[in-house]
């Protein structure tokens, strides 16, 4: 199946990259390519950008979508949090920007047998690469209620945590929760009236936790934000899309450390602590997405874009 998709902040994250025709860079999760599509029609046959995705869907798609402009791309299967990894079995050890879009993509939720979304029947799943084990079924069915309450509370910020996780435990106690659908209707069943009357959907914070514990998606970016910078030549930049406030918080957190120089007291008459700062920041604040985007795409909405660049070697 096709992926369709909308790019988020594009125009942003292309001027953001200060992308060089014959510069090398990383689009670290490819989805449906369209940021991919615009870096690379940015480059000259010099040029070079590596795509980065764990979902053979997606890479599958991108041989289509970048058809035109494949003499500038490598295709590489791999969980962004092995970013070096990757460009190592690539040749590059230096590039001259990385791109992440976090989250999940339009397609891996639209397509309801990929079992992300709640709003259509499907077994439960979440798996963005299909070929590991762990699934949606097994969180599910299979983790014990105390760690279901811990997920829901913290990935999914979710206050009635202890009801949804204590009803996921009596239903899967009668027989297996096989559908999103069945999930989401037990989700709903533990909230009080007022809650399940809310714009949101009942079921979006708990799905949210649960996709994010079979990804281990929190730890991903974590480790990847560093691996990055490190990854970055002098100048180079990270531009960074995050969706809801627990990824901004890891990349925030990463960007500030890394921006951080000296951390000697400051009535020391010289530094000891031989701390240097890694990048600037580009803008203290995140940028968002206009008025036109949302009304255009309203999964745009809770969109953040944070940059920072690469300072040279000392």
């Amino acid at each position: 199946m096709e992926f369709q998709h909308i790019s988020i902040l594009l125009s942003e994250c292309l001027d953001s990259l200060n992308i060089r025709p014959d510069g090398i860079y990383v689009d670290a999760t490819l989805g449906g390519a369209g940021h991919s599509l615009h870096i690379a029609q940015r480059l000259t046959a010099g040029g070079r950008l590596i795509a980065l995705d764990r979902d053979d869907m997606a890479l599958e798609n991108a041989k289509d979508r970048l058809a035109d402009v494949m003499d500038r791309v490598t295709l590489v299967k791999s969980d962004f949090r092995n970013l070096d990894t990757a460009l190592a079995s690539c040749g590059v050890d230096q590039v001259d920007g990385v791109l992440f879009d976090l989250g999940v993509s339009s397609p891996q939720l639209d397509i309801a047998e990929r079992g992300f979304s709640y709003m259509q029947d499907a077994r439960l799943d979440m798996r963005m690469d299909q070929q590991q084990q762990l699934s949606a079924y097994e969180v599910v069915n299979q983790w014990d209620r105390a760690e279901l309450r811990r997920i829901l509370q913290e990935y999914g910020e979710e206050r009635y945590a202890p009801q949804i996780a204590a009803a996921i435990d009596r239903a899967r106690q009668q027989q297996p929760i096989e559908t999103t659908v069945q999930l989401a209707d037990i989700i709903r069943s533990a909230m009080p009236p007022a809650a399940r009357r809310e714009k949101q959907h009942p079921a979006k914070r708990s799905f949210q936790a649960i996709r994010i514990a079979v990804n281990d998606e929190l730890m991903a970016v974590q480790e990847a934000m560093d691996r990055a910078i490190d990854a970055l030549a002098p100048g180079g930049r990270l531009a960074v899309i995050t969706f809801h406030s627990l990824e901004d918080r890891i990349v925030k957190t990463a960007f500030r450390k890394a921006a951080q120089g000296c951390t000697c007291p400051k009535d020391f008459p010289v530094c000891v602590c031989g701390k240097t700062a890694k990048v600037k920041l580009v803008a203290r604040k995140p940028m968002l997405p206009s008025m036109q985007e949302i009304a255009q795409n309203p999964r745009a909405r809770s969109a953040k874009l944070r940059v920072c660049e690469k300072l040279s070697d000392h």
